[in-house]
């Protein structure tokens, strides 16, 4: 049986409804023709072209990111610049692309589950909820009670290595039972936080709004990095697809998740104790 980019779509958009992404996101398709057929599907974080190359190697016919390509309007795809290399690539190897970004942010189970399920946590609800079960970012309970460092330990030993490494600001020793994490860039949620959450686990804290988080309320902050947090979501979508579209499902589809670093930073220089 031929699967087609249209019915992987459809697939994905079973899961990661296009109505949950915010409304200034770009969700979606970006380039394929839907009545091609898909073979192999690769999930990454980021669509560049060190991606494209994986996907290659790997004989993919699509590829899905969370990241979307193009956030904003542009007047050229040229292959003179980064991302019109990108759109060329695909397009002259017959590689879809889609991109799944705040709608695979706010579903369930979306980024900040992967994120939660890391830290150990059981049943969650959203810390900003969007409709039943929905929402941005999650907040539980630990099934047992652990410290700042502890769990700090627990994410550096699950989240793929990166050299931002995992900061952490607060007492190290508090006990930590009530946890609320968002993956990707979460500051924006400190003011919703539960006030019995122990610690907030995102990435991307900024030093004036993490202080005053700190100086108001005295509890924790796990800063994670950007790109692992939301990696870790990759092998929970590529199991969904398969549940969907493979051997579990109505087609033959495979899948695989990118093992490309695709975060910013390539070096970490002084302090790391």
């Amino acid at each position: 049986m031929t699967t087609t980019v249209e019915q992987v779509v459809s697939a994905l958009e079973q899961r990661y409804l296009p109505e949950l992404a915010s409304d200034w996101d770009a969700v979606g398709l970006v380039c394929g023709d839907p009545s091609a057929s898909v073979q192999h599907v690769l999930f990454s974080v980021d669509p560049v072209l060190s991606v494209v190359d994986e996907a290659l190697a790997v004989g993919a016919d699509m590829i899905v990111t969370h990241h979307p390509l193009f956030l904003h309007g542009v007047h050229s795809v040229a292959p003179t610049t980064p991302r019109g290399r990108v759109v060329h690539t695909l397009i002259s190897h017959g590689i879809a692309l889609y991109c799944a970004h705040t709608n695979a942010d706010h579903a369930r189970p979306g980024v900040s589950d992967a994120l939660a399920e890391a830290c150990g946590l059981g049943a969650t609800t959203a810390i900003d909820p969007a409709g039943e079960q929905v929402g941005t970012g999650r907040v539980g309970d630990l099934p047992e009670a652990t410290t700042v460092r502890e769990l700090g330990d627990r994410l550096a030993s699950v989240l793929p290595a990166t050299e931002h490494g995992i900061r952490i600001a607060g007492d190290l020793d508090a006990p930590v039972r009530r946890v609320a994490v968002c993956g990707g860039a979460g500051d924006s949620l400190l003011e919703s936080l539960d006030p019995a959450v122990d610690v907030y686990v995102t990435g991307d804290l900024r030093h004036h709004r993490a202080q005053d988080y700190l100086l108001a309320t005295g509890k924790a902050l796990i800063d994670v990095p950007h790109w692992a947090a939301e990696w870790l979501w990759l092998p929970q979508a590529a199991a969904s697809l398969d549940e969907d579209m493979g051997d579990g499902g109505a087609g033959t589809v495979t899948t695989s998740v990118s093992t490309i670093d695709t975060s910013p930073w390539s070096a970490h220089i002084g302090r790391t104790s």
